[in-house]
């Protein structure tokens, strides 16, 4: 039992692929001791199109996971994104009178700002403080203990809607899996690839998936903005289909084996092969047109993302720079696309501070699942104090089971 309260398993359900990390946490590290991965079928834009397919590549993932750890696997910590999920700012206020901050204090004032209006087929999914506000004292990380009249808080909300939701939860519960939280991917991705300072001066995120680019602004160690685009690898691979006029599965490969985004990376006279569609001959063609392809998309994406960025005022927010991370960002050229688009200094995040199988999980494409697991680790307390309440209740119950045979 004790063994197994330390093992945490991040479960990232992605539009191309699902994987499963296994950490173990021993005196307050995170060693890696498994990983599995399988192709996501199922799937759509991070939602889920079809239960059944998605079941079956959650446990080959999970399979794999448990193989290579050599534990069985029953609970996880999901990823979720996509186009529902919303995030919005809220501001609370409640009266002190004068006397010591308690921490009933600190959850009526979070209460309080989270008394916002949200639609009947939305769901919170997360609830993070920013900053306390004591009288006219800000930038308060905790505030128990302090004393003043007023106690202001301002939160980030994060909202999905419930039906995506309930279809992840659900396709685990199939896979014989206990999902003990959902967490927005962004801000796991962000605990994997993010370094201390990096979080406190100010950095954007840019999770590049298969169907989604999930955008979070970090600013004094907490969130303060999140977004998700629409646009991911795939929109990619579908531009390099169209433009070589070559099947999906083809493109993929060439964007993977031959995908630049900047001519500059081309030697000249470069060329690529490229099968044709539906049985038709292969071509010989100019490598330069994968980067005459590739190029544009991307600077369309991050142009929507620094377009969103700067509509809500937060274009002094990440003075420390953009990380990129996800499957997609390994492409060629990218972080030099990105760098000319907003003018600030970029690099592409892999997975960090974490010991075991490390080099396994060394690729921006694990940082999601990598992410899961520490953030799954901070909140593991909760967990086995959650453990030993049952525990306790159910022993409760059983001696006064007892008590009543023996009045019998």
């Amino acid at each position: 039992m004790q063994v197994e309260e330390k093992i945490i398993v991040g479960l990232d359900i992605g539009t191309t692929k699902i994987c499963a990390v296994v950490g173990e946490l021993v005196d307050g590290t995170i060693n890696i001791i498994g990983m599995g991965s399988h192709p996501s079928i199922g799937l759509r834009k991070g939602a889920v199109v079809n239960i059944d397919s998605t079941v079956e590549s959650i446990k080959k993932a999970v399979e794999e996971a448990e193989f290579m750890a050599g534990c069985q696997i029953t609970s996880v910590y999901v990823g979720i994104a996509g186009g529902h999920i919303k995030g919005f700012n809220s501001h609370g206020i409640i009266a002190i009178k004068g006397r010591e901050i308690t921490e009933q204090d600190v959850e009526r004032v979070i209460e309080a700002a989270s008394a916002v209006a949200i639609p009947m087929d939305r769901e919170t999914i997360h609830v993070i403080p920013q900053e306390f506000i004591v009288d006219d004292q800000e930038s308060i990380q905790n505030p128990v203990g302090m004393t003043g009249v007023r106690l202001e808080t301002k939160i980030h909300i994060v909202t999905g809607a419930v039906s995506s939701a309930r279809n992840i939860i659900k396709c685990c519960n199939k896979a014989n899996l206990e999902v003990c939280d959902i967490v927005l991917e962004s801000l796991a991705s962000g605990e994997a690839v993010l370094n201390r300072e990096e979080k406190e001066l100010g950095c954007a995120l840019a999770d590049i998936g298969g169907g989604t680019t999930d955008l979070a602004l970090f600013k004094g160690n907490h969130i303060k903005h999140t977004f998700e685009l629409t646009l991911g690898g795939h929109n990619l691979t579908n531009d390099i289909s169209i433009g070589l006029r070559t099947p999906i599965a083809e493109a993929e490969k060439l964007k993977i084996s031959h995908g630049t985004c900047l001519l500059s990376n081309i030697k000249p006279g470069e060329t690529i092969d490229v099968k044709g569609v539906g049985g038709r001959e292969s071509r010989t063609v100019p490598r330069e047109i994968m980067a005459e392809i590739l190029e544009p998309r991307v600077e369309e994406m991050f142009s929507i993302l620094k377009n969103e960025i700067y509509s809500n005022g937060l274009e002094n927010a990440f003075p420390s720079g953009l990380v990129l991370t996800g499957g997609s960002s390994m492409l060629n050229g990218i972080a030099e696309v990105v760098e000319s688009v907003f003018s600030v200094p970029v690099r592409i995040g892999q997975p960090q501070n974490i010991g075991g199988l490390k080099d396994v999980v060394k690729n921006p494409s694990f940082a999601t699942g990598v992410g899961l697991v520490i953030y799954g680790s901070r909140n593991s307390a909760k967990i086995q104090l959650k453990k030993s309440d049952r525990i306790s209740f159910s022993g409760l119950l059983e001696r006064m089971r007892q008590w009543f045979k023996d009045i019998l």
